[in-house]
Parts: C-alpha cells; structure tokens; sequence
C-alpha cells in the first residue's frame, strides 16, 4: 500500500510540473466535529434559568420592589428600630447558583462537606434587589434580620458574605442543633430572646424562597387558599426552581 500511494504521489507531482493537471490533497473521510455546546447550554433548565435569564432578574426585582413600597403603610405608627423585616439567606438575599451550576456539571449532588466549602467561600452573590431592599428598610427606620438554616459553623462566614455583597444585617440567626423549623426563631425576634441587647420587634414582613420561611406554613398550604392570603401584603416568595421543600410533595 505504501508503495502503491508513493506511485500515485509521483505522478502527480510529475503531472503538475508538466501543467497537464491539477491535484487535490487526499482528504479524510470523517466528518467535521461536532462545535462544542457552550457550558451553560450543558446546565438543567432550572439552573440556566436562574442564571441566565432576564424574567429571573426582572421577577426578583419585582418582588422586593413590591415589599418595599409595602413598608410606608405597614411601619405607620411605629417607633424607628422597633420594627422589622425578616429575610431568609439562601436564594432569597444570596444567590447559590454557582453551587448549583457546579454540582450539574460534576454530576454530584447536594452533601453537606461540598455546600460547607462553597459557604466558606463567602462568594454568593446577591439576588437582584435585594441590596436595594435592606437599604430600604434601614432607611426607614427599620431593622434587618436574616433567619436562615445554615448552620451555626457556617454563620460567621455567612455574616461575612452579607457584609462583602452589602447587606447590613442587624441579626443573623442560624440554625442551632434540631432546629429545622423557623419558628422558634421567628418568636425570638418578636419577643426580644434574639440577641443580647435586642428589644422585642414587630415584624412587618417575611421574604423566603420556601414556604417554610414564613410563619407555620408548609407545603399543606397549596390547597388552602387563606393560608396564602398574606402573599403579596405581609409574604413575598422569591422564584427558586433549583430545590426546595416541594421536592418532597407527592
């Protein structure tokens, strides 16, 4: 074969010098590869979509737009720094969709040592909004406080990842050892056990991407319409589609 493909080389090269005819190089069979998707195309649709999409940005910013023009009326009466609002932190002031993209592209799932690496990253953006709102709220006389169920080895970093997106919470209440439920927390601030030093407040607002971060509300109220009646005055939910309690109802 070897020989046989010098033979043709040569005459080729003796037909060109001689200007009889034109010869084109051999190519290969193969097709040309694939273009390799850009990595973001390679995400799931919930992911991408919190990512990379106008609606999420647009629909975050609604929603804190609208908490905020609630306030005026719902803090009338009130004494400056003896009321207010109550944030979850996760999806709802810090954005974790670089977590999520990074498990997707490993194929992992959520485990507690890889979420605690990406925490003391301290490197969560903010939710669009978000900023603007707590300022909001400090500039009408209001406190701000974060209830939050990461853990209580993650609150420092948290506090800091607040502060570095410019969040200046007045309280960050993590979860203490099988306290999952909000609620208790939820008292502490309404009652004044939050903090040393910390007065009794009136909390005029929740903001949560779960329905567990509003008061004794759970999935259940998906089929209990004045469960949800303070959705929009006092309630505001952020749009979260990556993970949440409702992966659980059947």
């Amino acid at each position: 074969m070897i020989f046989n493909r010098m033979n043709s080389l040569s005459v080729c090269t003796l037909a060109l010098l001689a200007g009889t005819v034109s010869c084109a190089s051999p190519r290969s069979s193969l097709p040309a590869p694939e273009p390799t998707p850009a990595a973001s195309d390679s995400l799931p649709n919930d992911v991408k979509w919190v990512r990379s999409s106008a609606e999420y940005r647009a629909l975050t910013r609604e929603i804190y737009t609208m908490a905020g023009d609630r306030l005026p009326e719902l803090v009338r009466g009130l004494p400056a720094r003896g009321w207010a609002v109550i944030l979850d932190a996760d999806e709802t002031v810090l954005d974790n969709s670089e977590y999520q993209r990074r498990l997707a592209v490993e194929h992992s799932a959520f485990d507690a040592k890889s979420w605690t690496a990406w925490v003391n990253e301290r490197a969560a953006p903010a939710v669009p909004g978000a900023v603007g709102f707590t300022e909001h709220v400090h500039s009408l006389g209001g406190r701000v406080a974060i209830v939050t169920n990461r853990s209580m080895a993650e609150c420092d970093a948290t506090r800091e990842n607040l502060r570095a997106i410019g969040v200046q919470a007045d309280l960050v209440l993590c979860q203490p050892a099988g306290e999952a439920d909000k609620n208790p927390r939820f008292q502490r601030v309404q009652s004044g056990g939050a903090a040393p030093g910390l007065p009794a407040l009136s909390v005029v607002e929740w903001l949560g991407d779960n329905i567990q971060d509003f008061p004794s509300l759970t999935q259940a109220a998906r089929t209990d319409s004045a469960a949800l009646a303070q959705f929009g005055k006092r309630y505001f939910v952020l749009p979260n589609p990556m993970y949440g309690s409702w992966e659980h109802v059947h």
